[in-house]
């Protein structure tokens, strides 16, 4: 993987405002926040996207972004807030190392603001969901 700005804030080559570090976690505050306590969660393991992350560092993460959330709720006073996670240029990711964004919603304006075009389930949904199942047991 190549080097990206979470990389070098990892190696403490840049400086950033640290909220949560333990050995395979770091978590910080955004430099361009959408909203007053805009916080990034990152693993400290270098991989691109979520589904090449090993089960150690996802399972890092997953222990620790409940804690960090309620942390930004409590500081921020929202009880609302979004939790996002982008994989590839295609689907929004600008920095190319996994990470999390905590986003409060402290009103309309600030915060993260969202297009949903849903669809229809339609007949292919169980051909797909076996396949998906396969999928996940190998």
């Amino acid at each position: 993987m190549s080097e990206t700005i979470f990389s070098r804030i990892i190696a403490g080559q840049i400086p950033c405002h640290r909220v949560y570090e333990d050995v395979h976690v770091l978590s910080f505050l955004d430099i361009s926040p959408l909203a007053p306590g805009h916080t990034l969660v990152i693993p400290k393991e270098p991989a691109r996207t979520l589904d090449e992350l090993s089960e150690e560092s996802a399972a890092a993460l997953g222990r620790v972004l409940p804690r960090i959330c309620r942390a930004v709720k409590q500081v921020t006073g929202c009880a609302a807030y979004n939790l996002l996670q982008n994989n590839e240029a295609a689907a929004h990711q600008a920095v190319f190392h996994v990470h999390f964004h905590i986003i409060p919603k402290p009103d309309e304006v600030r915060g993260l603001g969202l297009r949903w075009n849903p669809g229809k389930l339609g007949n292919e949904a169980a051909e797909l969901a076996r396949a998906l199942s396969e999928a996940v047991s190998r």
